[in-house]
């Protein structure tokens, strides 16, 4: 398993890779712009290169993009759709130069006054288009938290995938404290088996690449995103180490995005922190 750090990319992009290590990751993520802005940052061949080879003399294994938070990819709004194409299809062509695992994309809401199957539809318009547009980079999916989200349930994923043809580079990500809040339990071993039968079922775990570790600040099923550190939530260090402990989640990237102790993201200390619950739950499931 490859766990690691939310880092930032302030000051280049091998600056997260120096991040990364500083953190003991052996995977990262980072937001390929300012998740609050619609203006893209502009990187070169030579930006791309700097960053491959920072890789290259790291023990960090896989990179994976966040796609900013401004992206609405199943809204009706013509210009928003414009900036949401624009902004995924930057993305996922940082992800093409940096050799990334895949740009995750929160499928986002169905809006007030608007119906699912009209806003799955032009979800499934809006990634086809950005996939159209760019190379080899995946697309990951995430599941999502909020009742009213496209992403709740497993068989929203699949449904998009489907809508998209089944596309190899379509996959998806699973969100921890996302699973808790819309009722997928992930407290106990038991629990994370079921989930994730469910999940291979639904949707199949051919298409997971990528994990985000997060405990919930909320009881199961309350429908709200609101990440907390690891074992300080209603998950709990029980329920973190049985998801850690998966075998089937071996070999993905696994990546923090909890608050951390002094409100400035995961550090080397979280890192740590999620390697000894993986054993912990190793060493129960024996």
């Amino acid at each position: 398993m490859l766990i690691g750090a939310h880092v930032s990319t302030s000051g280049g992009l091998p600056k997260a890779v120096e991040r990364g290590i500083e953190t003991g990751s052996t995977a990262i993520q980072i937001f390929n712009q300012s998740p609050r802005m619609w203006r893209p940052t502009k990187y070169t061949d030579d930006d791309f290169a700097a960053f491959r080879a920072a890789m290259a003399d790291s023990p960090i294994e896989s990179v994976v993009i966040h796609a900013i938070y401004l992206i609405n990819p199943g809204t009706f709004d013509d210009e928003l759709h414009e900036k949401s194409l624009t902004a995924l299809s930057h993305a996922l062509r940082v992800g093409d130069g940096i050799g990334a695992t895949g740009v995750v994309l929160h499928p986002g809401p169905v809006m007030k006054g608007q119906e699912y199957g009209p806003t799955v539809a032009n979800i499934a318009k809006t990634c086809e288009q950005a996939l159209a547009e760019t190379d080899e980079c995946k697309l990951l999916l995430e599941n999502a938290a909020g009742a009213n989200a496209v992403g709740a349930k497993f068989e929203h994923l699949a449904e998009l995938i489907e809508l998209l043809g089944g596309d190899e580079r379509v996959g998806i990500c699973i969100d921890s404290c996302h699973s808790h809040a819309a009722g997928y339990d992930v407290r106990s071993t038991e629990a994370v088996t079921e989930t994730v039968d469910e999940l291979d079922k639904i949707v199949g775990l051919d298409r997971l690449h990528a994990i985000h570790l997060n405990d919930s600040r909320d009881e199961f099923g309350s429908h709200r995103d609101r990440h907390e550190n690891l074992g300080d939530g209603f998950i709990g260090k029980d329920g973190i180490a049985a998801f850690l402990s998966e075998p089937r989640f071996e070999d993905l990237p696994v990546l923090l995005e909890i608050p951390g102790k002094e409100k400035d993201g995961p550090g080397a200390a979280d890192v740590k922190v999620a390697w000894k619950l993986r054993e912990q739950g190793k060493k129960a499931r024996a």
